[in-house]
């Protein structure tokens, strides 16, 4: 259990530094050509790496094809995602806004016809007011977006909310977060460099040095996020999980502060994330 919470903690302090990164990247570069450099900048680090860190793993191949299907769409589709709402909202809002992920667990429980308790009607209660809070005033740097690219981070934090239940059902199979992270890494790495070629024609991504450092960066960030929450549902339960991974939020927001000159961290921003957090936490801890 010990394994798992601080697993969790460092999913979150690596979400929340990745989407600061991005942002740095994004100056150069467009999303879908940073995806294209950051999902395979980790796939091959892991690739080299794997003489080393693979040794004494299992090898379970009846879990290979759920491995697979995570791979195409997570890291992948979520990454796309992330990068496109970093652009269009920020960091702040892209960061809060996928932090509502563990809502979609409320959803999966209802489908279920299992009881909603109390508390954790409140919770989803005291998120949804902490996502309205910060997104009801637009702040005065991003004051062009359009509400439609509220859709880009909701969307995100499905993805990131489906995840975490079905690898724990394939490492339940194949208990190797290890293999679990490499095979999805690997299939992501096709789909977005196949989406980079349909666009560009090219496999290889033409930007400046700089956006490139930083996608690298972030995908190295993003990488150890899904390694450490795989780690972590690995060696505990999603309930668990969950709302310690969900602090990430404040990460980015100090972060953003410290990093990101041009934005404007007011009151406002930051008690609608405090609430949002606060508001899965209950959910999921009920």
């Amino acid at each position: 259990m010990t394994a798992a919470i601080l697993c969790a903690f460092a999913s979150a302090v690596f979400l929340g530094a990745g989407v600061v990164l991005a942002q740095l990247g994004l100056r150069t570069v467009e999303p879908l050509s940073g995806a294209a450099i950051s999902v395979p900048s980790f796939t091959l680090l892991l690739l080299l790496l794997s003489p080393l860190i693979l040794h004494g793993e299992p090898e379970v191949w009846r879990g290979l094809p759920i491995f697979i299907a995570i791979g195409l769409f997570f890291p992948a589709s979520l990454t796309l995602l992330t990068f496109a709402s970093n652009r269009a909202l920020g960091p702040v809002i892209t960061s809060t806004l996928g932090n509502l992920a563990p809502l979609f667990a409320v959803a999966a429980v209802l489908l279920l016809h299992e009881p909603l308790q109390p508390q954790q009607l409140l919770g989803l209660v005291v998120a949804v007011t902490g996502a309205a809070i910060i997104t009801v005033t637009r702040p005065r740097d991003l004051g062009h977006w359009r509400s439609w690219a509220l859709l880009l981070p909701i969307c995100s934090a499905l993805v990131r909310g489906v995840v975490p239940p079905i690898a724990k059902l394939g490492l339940a199979v194949w208990p190797s977060p290890l293999w679990a992270c490499l095979i999805g890494y690997v299939m992501s790495s096709l789909v977005v460099l196949t989406v980079q070629r349909v666009r560009k024609g090219s496999f290889v991504v033409v930007a400046p040095r700089a956006g490139r450092f930083w996608f690298a960066l972030t995908g190295i960030s993003n990488g150890l996020i899904a390694l450490s929450l795989f780690a972590a549902v690995r060696n505990g339960p999603i309930t668990l999980v969950a709302p310690l991974a969900a602090i990430y939020p404040l990460v980015t927001v100090a972060l953003s502060a410290m990093m990101l000159k041009h934005i404007e961290i007011t009151a406002r921003i930051v008690a609608g994330t405090v609430l949002t957090v606060v508001g899965v936490a209950l959910v999921l801890i009920a």
